[in-house]
């Protein structure tokens, strides 16, 4: 479904990305892992096409991605829910769903069913400022946001992030479900062993490289991933 290859991608002077290759298939869960400034998040923008590729290409369903503007690009299929959520604060939470349908208004009523059974306590607080919600709200608004949109590929970044243990098992309960569905998911995670159980295969970056590949259980097996990720 996604490959890239050979991807550069810089800001500035800096080159964060150094010639990367990732093939993620229909109906997978893939994650990247990596330490802070290895390049996760700058792979995932660059996909959704926030950053441009200064070498390389990237093919969705065989179509080059490299030239298109990032609304193009969510029209084609792919949605990210960016670190750290970014909802709008002083928009209810219907609205911010709302939001989230602007390249397919006709479906916004349909998906909104669709977001509300996955997320029933944003069905209950529709009305609520996103402002007022908890951190694990938030994150849920963000996913159902990006859902509004029919993704094809939903890009999630760090989505356990400041949330307690209960509410972070039930985010990756909920990432679990949306594959289920048939969304292809590829996921940046600090949680390495949550991450590797739930993905199918994953990728290790160091330093705007790929350092190593693999299914999640290879990846939970490597004596490298271990010491650097799980704590063993």
């Amino acid at each position: 479904m996604l490959i890239l290859r050979s991807i550069q991608t810089s800001y500035g002077p800096i080159k964060s990305l150094k010639g990367i290759d990732i093939e993620v298939r229909k109906g997978e869960i893939v994650c990247l892992l990596g330490s802070n400034g290895a390049g996760k998040t700058t792979t995932l923008m660059t996909i959704s096409g926030i950053l441009r590729p200064d070498a390389g290409d990237i093919t969705f369903e065989g179509e080059s991605l490299v030239t298109l503007s990032a609304d193009k690009i969510v029209r084609k299929g792919i949605c990210q829910v960016p670190e750290g959520r970014r909802i709008f604060q002083k928009l209810t939470i219907r609205g911010n769903l709302e939001m989230g349908a602007f390249s397919d208004p006709g479906s916004a009523g349909r998906n909104l069913e669709t977001v509300y059974s996955l997320f029933p306590i944003l069905r209950e607080r529709s009305n609520q400022m996103g402002g007022t919600l908890s951190g694990g709200e938030q994150q849920m608004l963000a996913i159902g946001r990006a859902l509004m949109a029919n993704p094809k590929l939903l890009l999630l970044d760090e989505p356990s992030l400041g949330l307690a243990p209960i509410m972070v098992n039930k985010i990756f309960r909920t990432i679990q479900e949306i594959s289920k569905g048939g969304i292809t998911v590829l996921l940046v995670e600090q949680n390495a062993r949550a991450a590797l159980r739930l993905s199918h295969r994953g990728y290790v970056l160091e330093n705007g490289t790929i350092k190593l590949s693999g299914t999640g259980e290879e990846l939970l097996g490597n004596e490298e991933v271990r010491k650097a990720y799980l704590g063993v």
